[in-house]
């Protein structure tokens, strides 16, 4: 996929989607944890924590709270003992598979590139 030239207009429109776009998704953690959903369907909290190296409680639940504020993850809480929380991306969470995927194969073509492995 090429990214064509285009009318001053409409360069500025697809440069603004694209902040924001970054204004949902940033920060260290958000793609790594969407990630995990993608990969992962469905997760608890300590699998999410397991999952993305580095996170502390603390990060991961506001990162989580901020996501679903912006309609990305929802949250779903079991009725059992103890009570058992799943994290899942939302149907509009993952229209972002895409970018998901494409990311993971230009960072192993990247590794490739910069590394020879």
């Amino acid at each position: 996929m090429t990214i064509k030239k285009c009318p001053d207009g409409e360069c500025k429109k697809q440069i603004m989607a694209v902040h924001d776009a970054m204004d949902v998704l940033t920060g260290k953690w958000k793609i790594s944890i969407i990630a995990v959903l993608c990969y992962h369907n469905k997760r608890r909290f300590s699998d999410i924590l397991k999952d993305v190296n580095g996170i502390s409680n603390k990060m991961l639940s506001k990162e989580l709270k901020e996501m679903e504020q912006n309609k990305l993850i929802k949250r779903t809480v079991l009725d059992t003992q103890p009570v058992t929380v799943h994290y899942e991306l939302t149907e509009y969470g993952q229209k972002l598979q895409s970018v998901i995927k494409n990311l993971s194969d230009w960072g192993i073509e990247h590794r490739k590139e910069i590394m020879g492995k």
